[in-house]
């Protein structure tokens, strides 16, 4: 078993991103958790069920180097990483119809895909990219909806360990890195959206994504570029 970064508790360590929009964040790392949103090869890779939909996947493949980065400095900072995919039972009983049956995909949930049966739990294209695959000790969801909190039993992990405050990435930002951090403001925690660590296959949805989280003096959270996060991290206690 691991037992380096991803299992370390990191001592209480206050920092404040300034440059956070639509105010500086401030957040201990002792009490933060860096959440990455689905990305599995199903999203990311080419022949995945992303790509089954007619979207270029090459847009979010592009934002793994800056999201490989943060994971790895918040791994060394201590701060404890969670890993979400968006995954079904075999038998489908966790995937309703509505969910299924959207769109006019060549190939839908459960179907057999280049990389398996698309968004089953265990199949090949269900796996985390290998770049940011999880380590032991680092928490892995496997979510039948949209958001990280639905049927998850996250939050009641994430009490345990004591976490007020969450630092998002991953795909897609406007549907389930949003529902994400609007589920988690709903239950009292204070998110953050890591700018460059995430993305659309639509980069308008992107954008204005990003405008709806911070709008209103933080109505859903902050945003801010995950240099800014680097740089607060590798500041001198």
């Amino acid at each position: 078993m691991n037992t380096g970064p991803a299992t370390r508790q990191p001592a209480s360590r206050t920092l404040r991103i300034e440059r956070a929009l639509p105010f500086p964040y401030e957040f201990d790392i002792a009490r933060t958790a860096l959440v990455l949103i689905d990305m599995q090869r199903d999203f990311i890779e080419p022949g995945g069920f992303g790509e089954t939909l007619g979207n270029d996947v090459s847009l979010l493949e592009a934002i793994v180097p800056a999201t490989r980065r943060a994971l790895h400095a918040w791994r060394q900072a201590g701060g404890l990483v969670v890993h979400t995919r968006e995954a079904h039972l075999a038998d489908l009983s966790d995937c309703p119809p509505a969910k299924r049956n959207r769109g006019n995909p060549t190939l839908r949930i459960g179907d057999e895909g280049p990389m398996g049966r698309i968004l089953v739990a265990g199949e090949p294209g269900n796996r985390i990219i290998d770049a940011l695959a999880p380590l032991d000790g680092e928490i892995v969801i496997d979510k039948p909806g949209k958001g990280a909190f639905y049927a998850t039993g996250l939050h009641e992990r994430l009490q345990q360990r004591g976490i007020t405050h969450l630092l998002f990435g991953g795909v897609t930002t406007e549907v389930c890195v949003q529902t994400s951090m609007r589920e988690a403001n709903d239950r009292g925690y204070d998110g953050l959206l890591l700018e460059d660590c995430t993305e659309s296959y639509f980069p308008a949805f992107k954008a204005a994504t990003l405008d709806m989280v911070r709008a209103q003096g933080g109505i859903v959270g902050w945003t801010a570029p995950s240099t800014e996060l680097l740089a607060v991290l590798h500041r001198p206690s």
